[in-house]
């Protein structure tokens, strides 16, 4: 099969598409051709080194979380799923879906959503399941909250604007002059251009930020928190780690940092939501798998308006 493999960590041109040999799944694992996987920036991370430490140095290295595609083979424990299934949900770490076939758990993937094609549906479970764990989990998101999103036009920001409207919130996104339009038409009830306003300095007070892409922090988001306010980002640093310890145990505005989970339950609920016509994606563009270093420069430019998708096989 064809997969794009590092054999180093480095820049994207160590990203090498070649031949390799197909993955054998274990029992409790399907064998999926893969028709599509997008670009999330901790691919780009991981490829970088920067998770050395968790992923060693075991190459030739497959990276990519999200995947979708067929189903082509399942392990005896598989008892859900079966040949010629469409599937999409997420490898494990660290990653897998940048082939033409991946060896995926069973508890990682759910039936694909009729309503989106496999390079729409690829988009999809790393960075819905980041902002719906962010908002449910994290947040305790209620009907009725004031919801900011931070990063609104952007692949996590996207899917969190849409997921705080289908909970009932009242959301405002954050996002530059040029995504105004976009971020409206995902359904915030304000928008707010940080080219000419900094949200951190107005008057409106948030029961939850959700800082998509680690702009703003903890301490500058404070003055705009309610008093029993949940600030959520998706960078852990060391100094939002300190603040997470110490206002877990004071009383008042809590930190948080969230870490995506995947999973099958989550999985089907954001297929209901995308097949009642409450969560779409936005792809900012599509790449071919063989020129996934592009893609993955394009991403650390971060100025990507939600998704960079990949297409794998036809």
């Amino acid at each position: 099969m064809k997969a794009v493999v590092i054999r180093r960590y480095g820049a994207a041109e160590v990203l090498q598409y070649e031949d390799m040999v197909q993955p054998q799944i274990q029992p409790d694992q399907l064998l999926v051709r893969v028709h599509g996987s997008s670009v999330n920036p901790i691919d780009w991370k991981i490829r970088q080194g920067m998770f050395n430490l968790l992923t060693g140095n075991k190459f030739p290295m497959v990276l990519g979380f999200d995947v979708a595609g067929e189903v082509v083979e399942v392990g005896p424990q598989v008892t859900y799923f079966r040949p010629g299934d469409a599937i999409y949900g997420s490898t494990s770490f660290p990653g897998g879906a940048y082939a033409e076939f991946a060896a995926v758990s069973k508890n990682l993937i759910a039936p694909k959503p009729i309503n989106m094609t496999y390079e729409e549906a690829a988009t999809v479970p790393l960075a819905a399941l980041t902002s719906l764990q962010a908002l449910r989990d994290l947040g305790d998101i209620k009907s009725g909250q004031m919801v900011l999103i931070n990063g609104a036009s952007g692949g996590v920001g996207l899917f969190a604007v849409q997921i705080a409207k289908a909970l009932g919130a009242v959301v405002t996104g954050v996002c530059s002059t040029k995504n105004l339009d976009l971020v409206n038409s995902l359904g915030a009830d304000f928008v707010i251009d940080y080219t000419q306003q900094d949200f951190t300095q107005g008057n409106v007070h948030y029961d939850i930020i959700f800082d998509a892409v680690a702009k703003k922090s903890f301490s500058q988001c404070q003055r705009v928190l309610q008093a029993n306010g949940i600030y959520i980002s998706t960078l852990p640093s060391l100094e939002l780690m300190v603040q997470i310890f110490l206002t877990t145990f004071l009383p008042g505005q809590k930190a948080k940092f969230v870490l995506e989970k995947p999973n099958t339950k989550d999985l089907l609920y954001l297929k209901e939501l995308i097949e009642a016509g409450k969560l779409r994606t936005v792809i900012d563009r599509t790449y071919p798998l063989q020129e996934l270093a592009a893609a993955h420069e394009y991403s650390q430019g971060e100025r990507a308006v939600g998704k960079i998708a990949i297409a794998v096989t036809s």
